[in-house]
Formats: structure tokens, sequence, C-alpha cells
């Protein structure tokens, strides 16, 4: 109900929902009940653990046990509610979700609507209502409870009580002790999600302050369960939290008025209540709305739900530019050795206008010439008849394999490209490699290459007046086709006496670029193809992890105890984790620490730099308020460096974790992960004081 799966706040949400005993057992029976029936059905676990499945059931239940005494039809009608709940949230959100939409809780709305029509307007079938108002139901329970909640009435002041009044209206109740224990919960599940009820709140009464349009002030269930839960998930649910999505959230407040009046309007002609069908409208009408955009924006939504606004922001904000893997198609450097681009994307020479994003590249010696004295024939150039490659995987488009080498000096306007090899390696995506030597091409239209395979060598054919290899990205298969701004997967670049790592980057103009030298110790170490398995071991914790993918393909460690899930990327070049769920005391968790990024490259001058999501600081009074500001600031950040050394018996991996706050940088973690030829032997870490040590013992050995 409070887009949560926090065990805290759902603790207490169970604990208060018995504050009216009957609404409690209703509840608890609902979705007990509708559980049992879905797992008998067997319908899609991810949403029955989540909770998708069933927390309408509870609505209804916790509605029936606020809104009608206990009679004997009452768990006769219950249960055939309940079973037209499951049935309307089952279509609902195979529906909705192919629209990538929520269904909120309109199953309950509609079911309980049905029952109202179904047994009492017309036809009398035995339910009986209690002689209250639907929405403002006082239920402050009994015994000790009632002093305290008396207590709280006198001494806290009006808008403090009513704040907490409207947030137990959510649960069907008006009690500011309910309120005030949900207000907790929330406030332990999501710094976020408090502080945007609070802005809703607060909205909500100044608009109607303006406005007056509820004279004599708003109902504590609309406040609650519209105004103040819907800019909670505009701001930071469904969206992103941001600035903007503030913006929206506050934005909606005056929308959920026009609302919430047609609603009601139009429901008291049957004599129905709104419950928080204003709230379902206006996500949903938000969110498709949002879903229509052809550009994402700034203002994103959220793709991956985690149920916490502040994971779901810092897991955006640290994968946006590390999951580049998933937004590209991976192109190699298309040669062997190292090579300087002579001309850059938007080059003063022939890159303008639609062929502005292309390269080409010529090899330098230490004086960064490019030829050997006198320099008179293409054979000078140190670059004439070296290996052009395939940048990716594909199949041959267009071959152009007559045009003549230029004498140097002279260029060829009239066959421009001169001879030229195109790939398709995607519907919208080819590569194109120019200038090739005439009769070196060793591929024909159709072929089937591979990354690496040799396409032809480098010439000077076409406009070329001296030898150069011409690259460029494009959406079509012709020779002249206009250019497309797109990156190499992984380069290496030299400054000074430095050797650097560049992934998804593009070239620059005077760069010199050199493919990287894969380890194959290290690459063997972390290729985890899924059915791998490994147990891990310390002095108190021993865990047996498997390799899985999931329905979209990616990859993950499992750990079989914990039930914690490390999801990987292995590109070839790198292996790198991408997100982590379940037990931070896991070994596996202390792995996704350690080999958080490990570059197949054994040069102890290479770091690998990378950070982590910020909600993975240990600190939690820091981290907290960390997650106050984080919509507008951040000033925490988490980085992360390794790099390989040489052993007698194979290499050792040394990582880093550091903390900067506000500039200053504190170390706060070193790991080490030992490798042989055989794969990985054991990982030590050291982190906030705990120490451990585990062995890595491989399974599936043949």
């Amino acid at each position: 109900m409070f887009f949560s799966q926090n065990k805290v706040l759902g603790g207490i949400l169970l604990l208060v929902s018995f504050v009216n005993p009957l609404a409690g057992l209703s509840g608890l029976f609902c979705t007990l009940f509708s559980l049992t029936i879905i797992n008998l059905l067997g319908y899609r676990h991810e949403n029955i653990q989540s909770g998708v499945y069933s927390f309408n059931s509870l609505l209804l239940g916790l509605a029936f046990g606020t809104f009608f005494n206990l009679t004997g039809y009452y768990v006769l009608w219950l249960i055939f509610a309940c079973l037209l709940v499951i049935m309307l949230t089952i279509i609902l959100t195979d529906r909705l979700g192919k629209l990538g939409l929520p269904i909120l809780s309109i199953p309950f709305i509609l079911c309980y609507w049905l029952v109202l029509f179904g047994e009492g307007a017309y036809y009398h079938g035995g339910l009986q209502q209690k002689n209250t108002s639907l929405l403002v139901h006082n239920a402050a329970g009994t015994g000790c409870l009632v002093n305290v909640y008396q207590y709280l009435s006198v001494s806290l002041p009006c808008y403090l009580g009513l704040f907490f009044r409207a947030l137990s209206a959510v649960l069907f109740q008006n009690n500011i002790l309910t309120g005030l224990l949900i207000s907790i919960g929330v406030f332990i599940h999501s710094r976020i999600m408090f502080s945007l009820l609070v802005i809703g709140f607060v909205s909500a009464l100044l608009f109607n302050a303006i406005t007056h349009n509820y004279p004599d002030g708003i109902s504590y269930y609309n406040l609650g369960a519209n105004f103040m839960l819907s800019t909670a998930t505009i701001g930071g649910f469904f969206l992103i939290p941001s600035v903007r999505s503030y913006l929206w959230a506050v934005l909606s407040v005056p929308v959920m008025f026009i609302i919430t009046n047609a609603l009601t309007g139009i429901m008291a002609v049957y004599n129905l209540p709104v419950f928080a069908l204003p709230f379902c409208v206006i996500n949903i009408t938000l969110l498709y709305f949002i879903l229509l955009r052809k550009k994402p924006g700034k203002l994103q939504l959220v793709d991956l739900q985690h149920y916490s606004p502040e994971r779901n922001l810092y897991q955006f904000l640290n994968q946006k530019d590390r999951l580049d893997d998933l937004k590209y198609f991976r192109f190699s450097l298309p040669f062997m050795g190292s090579w300087m681009v002579s001309q850059g994307y938007n080059g003063n020479i022939t890159h303008k206008g639609e062929w502005g994003n292309a390269l080409d590249f010529v090899i330098g010696d230490d004086d960064q010439k490019t030829y050997s004295y006198p320099g008179n024939l293409p054979e000078h150039f140190y670059c004439f008849n070296k290996p052009v490659l395939a940048c990716g995987d594909g199949v041959v488009a267009n071959v152009v394999d007559h045009v003549e080498d230029n004498a140097i000096g002279e260029a060829n306007k009239k066959e421009n490209w001169g001879n030229t090899v195109v790939i398709k390696h995607l519907n919208g995506l080819y590569s194109k490699v120019s200038h090739l030597k005439k009769g070196s091409i060793k591929v024909k239209v159709g072929d089937v290459v591979k990354t690496g395979d040799l396409l032809g060598r480098c010439g000077s054919s076409g406009r070329s007046p001296e030898p150069h290899l011409h690259f460029q990205v494009q959406a079509t298969a012709y020779i002249d086709a206009k250019t497309l701004a797109y990156p190499f997967a992984f380069f290496m670049t030299e400054k000074g006496k430095n050797i650097l790592i560049n992934s998804y980057k593009t070239p620059e103009e005077g760069q010199i670029l050199t493919p990287p030298a894969i380890h194959k110790t290290i690459r063997k170490a972390f290729d985890f193809q899924p059915g791998y398995t490994a147990v891990l071991s310390s002095d108190t914790l021993n865990e047996s992890i498997e390799v899985f993918t999931d329905e979209s393909g990616q990859s993950y460690l499992y750990s079989k105890e914990t039930g914690a899930a490390a999801y990987f990327i292995n590109n070839g070049t790198q292996f790198y984790f991408t997100s982590f769920y379940g037990d931070a005391s896991s070994l596996l968790y202390y792995f996704h620490l350690s080999a958080y990024k490990v570059t197949f490259i054994n040069d102890e001058g290479i770091l690998a730099n990378d950070t982590y999501p910020i909600h993975l600081c240990r600190n939690k009074i820091q981290l907290w308020l960390q997650d106050l500001a984080a919509p507008f600031y951040r000033f925490i950040r988490l980085s992360y460096q390794s790099s390989n050394l040489s052993k007698k018996a194979g290499i050792i991996i040394s990582i880093k974790q550091f903390k900067n706050i506000f500039g200053t940088t504190k170390q706060e973690m070193d790991a080490t992960i030992d490798i042989s030829e055989t794969g990985i032997q054991e990982f030590n870490i050291h982190i906030n004081q705990v120490d451990i040590k585990a062995k890595w013992v491989r399974g599936n050995i043949y």
C-alpha cells in the first residue's frame, strides 16, 4: 500500500491494522486466501513475491472489516468478493502491464462498488453497513491504545495531528497513533517518500486555503490516500526523484482537486465512495502521458523498480554511465597495434556536415611522422598494406575492390571512397572502412564475419592523397551514406607515460589508440557462464553459488543459502557487477564489493576505476542525511579502484574503495582476489572493521 517491500514498514502496517480487530483479521484472511489461490493456480512467481497480486485483496479485507458488521453472511461475502478481486487483479495486471502501467487499487475499488450494488442497493444480501460515514470512520481501538490515542489528540498541534490522521486513513482509520507509527515506518523505509508525503500534505492544505475548495477542510481519507500518496508516488516512486519530479508532484495537487471533486460528484449519484480512484486516475494518466514520449528527456521514469525511491535514484545515477554494454553494439578497433587519429569527428579536412562523424587513422613513429624517407611512394607509409579487421560480428553488405591506389599527393575525387567494405551488424547499424588497397579485400557480399576477421589491407584509393584508413558508422549499406556518432567499446590511449583505459568513448584527433591485450588467465577466471557453480567458504560462512540468466538475458550469481543475487556483465575485456540484491552479510555481497570491476589486462600501471551506488554507504547516519538531499544534491561519492599484479603462479587483483564527503576522501576498504591458471582461488576483504578471507572452490569441472 505504501509501495514498499521494507519489512519494518510492513510489520508496522500489520500491527496497526489490528487496531480494528475485525479489519485486521479480514485483511489477513484475504491476503492468505488470495496467496493460496494464486499459488495453486500457478501464476507469475515474481508478482506473487512482490505483493502485486495480493495487496488489493488486503485492501478489500480491511474495508470489509471497517465498514461492515460481522454477521452470518459476512464471511461468505468476503470469500466471494475476494475471489472477484483476485480475478480482476490478474486480468488488469496483464492488460495494463502490456502498456507499462500499474493496476494500483482499481481492482479493490471496482469490486467494492459491485459489493455495495449487489448486497444492499437493491437485493439486501445480508451484509450490514456500520452506521458511520464510510471514509471518516474512527477506529481508535480499545484498552490501553485508547489512552495513548486520547493523550496524543490533546497534546499534538492541530496540523501535526491532522497529518497522522491522514496517513491512518490509508488503512481506513482516523487514528493519530496509527498515523504516527506509519510515519515512523515510512521514514525508516524511505526518507524521500516521507518528505514527499509532507510536501503533499502542505501543498494540499495551502491550495485549499487559497481556493476554499473545501470550506470545512479536506477529509482525512482524501488528504492521505489521494493527495499525499499521489505526491509520494509521482515524486519518488514512478519517477526518478529529482527537482523535476518534485515539481510534478506539487503540480499534481491542483489537478487532484479537480479530479477528486469531479469523481465525488459522479459517484454521489450512485451513493458510491470514491476511495483512491483520483489517486489511480492521476498516476496512470501521468505515467501513460510520459510513456508516449519519443525521447526520455530529463524527467526519467523508473525502468527497473527497486521499491525504494533512494535505491531507484542511486541505481539510476550509477548505471546511466556504467551500462553502456546494454546501450551500444560492441565495436572494436579495426586494426592491430597502435594507430593515431589523423582526423576526428568534424575535422577540418573532409569530415564535415552529414559526413562529419568519421575517423581517419594512420601509423606514426616516435617523431609523429607517418612515413619513412623519402615518403614519395605508398609503400613508404607505415600504415600501407597493414591488416584492416572487422570491428564487430556481422554480414558483409557492400564491397568495392577495383579502385587504383593513388600516387602520393594525388586524390581520386570521382571514386571518393575508394575500395570499401560495409558490414551490417544490426538493422540500421553498419560500419564502413574505406581507402583500402586494391585487390586486398578478402570478403564478398553475404559473407558472415566475426570481430577481428581480416577484411583487407590499408591502401590509398579514392580521395586519399596519402595512405590512411577511413572508418565510420552509418544507418544504411550505401557507400555514400551519412555518418552516425558511435563509440568504440574499448581501447587504450597514451597520456604522457600513462596508459589510460577508454570504455565506450569516441577517439579524439591526435590520440594514439591501441587495442587491449587480453590476459587469458584473468578472462578465464571470470568466465561465469550459466550453470557455473562454486562454493565460497570462510571461517564462519559457507555459500553455494550458481550462475543463472533472467528473462531479459542478464546474467547473475545466486547464493543458494542466502538468496542474494549479484548481476554482472562480461564484455570480453572487463567484468563488472551492475547491481546486488539481498543479504549484505553474505559472502557473495563481499565478493561483489571486491570484484566490482576487473579489467582483463595484466599491466601494473593500469587502474580500473569505477563508482559504487550511494546506497552501499555503510554509515547509516550519513546515508540518511544524503537521502533527504539526494534528489537535489549528492555529497557522498563511493569510488572503486583495482589493479592487476603478477605473481609467480598467477595474478593478484588489488582493490580499494574510497568514500568522498564534501571533498574529503578516506579509504574505506581494501581487498585482494587471488587468481591462478585454474581460476579464482580466494578473496580477502577488510571493510569497516570486518575481515573476511574466503576460499573459492570451483564446481562442475570436467
